[in-house]
């Protein structure tokens, strides 16, 4: 069964996210729209930051005080998969080069604090394909498994 003020809780949550892209977007294409200059779509992807990010706090905030105040053995789990992301995260982080791209022809380089975030995402976007990869593979051959009626 549904909780009624978790619904409540994601349908405010839900329009106050839509009325922020909204709003920022109409920003961007008035304050940027007609310099030709890609001040637009460097605006937009800040938007698109911000707005991951507003979800990704609305999820975690709306999912904590729901855990707390229906199941509150299961903050435990919540707060070890957020361990897991950190030590994810920080092992993406140790394993970045932060080597000069190869071929950049911009005028300006980036820093090596940018090369190193950007290795640093990239690693993460290859561990958890892999592990996309791998959890297809294995759901469908234990779901094989348990389905096999010998």
């Amino acid at each position: 069964m549904e909780n009624p003020l978790y619904a409540k809780i994601f349908k405010w949550v839900s329009w106050a996210i839509i009325l922020v892209s909204v709003v920022l977007a109409a920003w961007a294409f008035t304050q940027f729209g007609g310099n030709g200059e890609g001040a637009a779509v460097e605006t937009l992807l800040y938007l698109a930051y911000a707005m991951v990010i507003l979800a990704l706090v609305a999820v975690l905030c709306i999912g904590l005080f729901i855990s707390a105040t229906t199941n509150p053995k299961s903050l435990v789990r919540i707060g070890l998969v957020l361990v897991g992301a950190a030590a994810l995260c920080l092992v993406a982080y140790l394993l970045a080069s932060g080597k000069p791209a190869i071929g950049f022809t911009g005028a300006v380089p980036p820093s090596a604090s940018e090369l190193k975030l950007t290795d640093t995402v990239l690693n993460l976007t290859y561990i958890m394909g892999g592990v996309a990869i791998v959890a297809i593979v294995a759901g469908e051959i234990i779901s094989g498994v348990l389905n096999k009626k010998a």
